[in-house]
């Protein structure tokens, strides 16, 4: 037995020491690589494919049946090579079992991804984990057509219908209609800015950079439920309750005795304006930092943390900020059915349900070029169609149908200045 240990890690150091040492190919090699020279794939030696059968784009994936990330790219391979069948060749090789391979194409590190034409010329190489959108994304990109397997999405540039609600009824922050007994009112030096709850306040309040919340709290001013009238946010009474859904409700009144009185009847407590700002902001967004119900957000794991995303795609940037894989657990916009991503390296490792997709919410600015609509117009979808479902409740919505995998690229993207002025109000690009 000890005889045998030796032996095996002698032969795994000597596959570690030939992937070290090998060299990719350069423009002066006497034989270019091409994908005529494919690796061995079940177990045999390597051999040439005759000429007349590389015909189609092929990818290569070089890597090893024990290594992390390749397990995690043996399921992508294996539906590249279904869905994509005569239109491209998929092909994996491992370079522990073959460490012939690894020198033949220069590999030193683990998976490698090589990308060949249908001329069998290598057009790009790619080191690391590399998820399904990303690969599809990257042939495009090399301008091979695969046929158009995926759907095309759905773009809307132009509103099915305009908005004709007067925007002192729309919420300034959530666009939903704002219910008369729960108006809540931000004045400025020139104008007021109408928001549909105090909640939608505190979600307002966290978008300002560097707010000073005190001097904020002075400008507000919330409905009394029992009169209508405006009063002061800092000298109003809240009733704190729950709805059916474990979110909060909350519920003003310019007297105390009043929100007792409503407390007989709906159940919940009073709370002072201080106690139902510290309630408010105790719960934030891991990536752009604004307030946020647990039970409206996507679940974040980083690590052994646990954290929230306001929005879906906010969840994506989660990745970017902390620099750090991480797993989601979204609802789908229409029905609340769960969508579960992991990343890896900053590329999508896994998601489920695979038919999953992304709403990219947009407006065009008067200068005529396209900015994101904000984080209450973007979403998750188990599928297509319930996509279309939510886009037909909502006819003056624009934007765009993106894969997931480019709503996290999207993220990843951002430099450390752009992803400390997300979401912030006058400063989010």
């Amino acid at each position: 037995m000890r005889i045998l240990i030796i032996a095996a890690l002698g032969v795994a150091v000597i596959g570690a020491v030939a992937l070290k040492k090998g060299k990719a190919p350069t423009e002066s090699s006497p034989a270019p690589l091409t994908a005529a020279a494919s690796g061995p794939t079940d177990g045999t030696s390597a051999k040439a494919v005759p000429a007349a059968a590389a015909k189609l784009p092929k990818l290569i994936d070089l890597g090893a049946d024990k290594c992390i990330p390749c397990k995690m790219m043996a399921p992508i391979l294996e539906e590249l090579k279904k869905e994509y069948a005569g239109k491209m060749t998929v092909e994996f090789i491992d370079v522990w079992k073959h460490p012939e391979a690894g020198k033949q194409y220069g590999i030193e590190m683990i998976p490698t991804q090589i990308f060949f034409d249908a001329e069998g010329k290598e057009r790009f190489r790619h080191v690391g984990f590399f998820g399904k959108e990303d690969i599809l994304g990257k042939w495009k990109a090399l301008g091979v057509d695969l046929g158009g397997n995926a759907s095309a999405g759905i773009i809307r540039e132009e509103p099915v219908k305009p908005d004709t609600r007067p925007r002192d009824q729309v919420c300034f922050m959530c666009d939903e209609d704002i219910h008369p007994k729960t108006r809540t009112v931000v004045k400025g030096q020139s104008d007021q800015r109408v928001l549909c709850s105090p909640h939608c306040y505190f979600i307002y309040l966290s978008s300002i950079v560097g707010a000073d919340p005190k001097a904020e709290e002075t400008k507000v001013s919330v409905t009394d439920w029992a009169n209508g009238n405006l009063v002061a946010a800092t000298s109003a009474t809240y009733l704190y309750g729950m709805d059916g859904k474990g979110r909060p409700t909350i519920k003003a009144f310019a007297d105390k005795a009043a929100a007792v009185k409503e407390q007989q009847t709906n159940p919940g407590n009073p709370l002072a304006w201080d106690v139902l700002r510290s309630k408010e902001l105790a719960t934030r967004c891991a990536f752009c930092d604004r307030a946020v119900y647990p039970e409206d957000a996507s679940g974040v794991k980083f690590g052994t943390t646990h954290g929230h995303g306001c929005c879906t795609h906010c969840s994506m940037g989660v990745a970017a900020r902390l620099k750090q894989d991480i797993e989601v657990e979204a609802k789908d916009g229409l029905t609340g059915e769960p969508i579960r991503v992991k990343t890896l390296d900053g590329q999508i490792a896994s998601l489920e349900p695979a038919t999953a997709v992304a709403w990219f919410g947009q407006k065009k600015a008067p200068d005529g070029k396209w900015g994101s609509a904000g984080c209450f117009k973007q979403g998750f979808f188990v599928n297509e169609a319930n996509l279309q479902q939510w886009l037909d409740a909502r006819p003056a919505m624009t934007g765009r149908q993106i894969t997931i995998a480019q709503a996290l690229a999207d993220k990843m993207k951002l430099s450390p200045e752009q992803i400390a002025k997300a979401c912030k109000l006058g400063e989010c690009k």
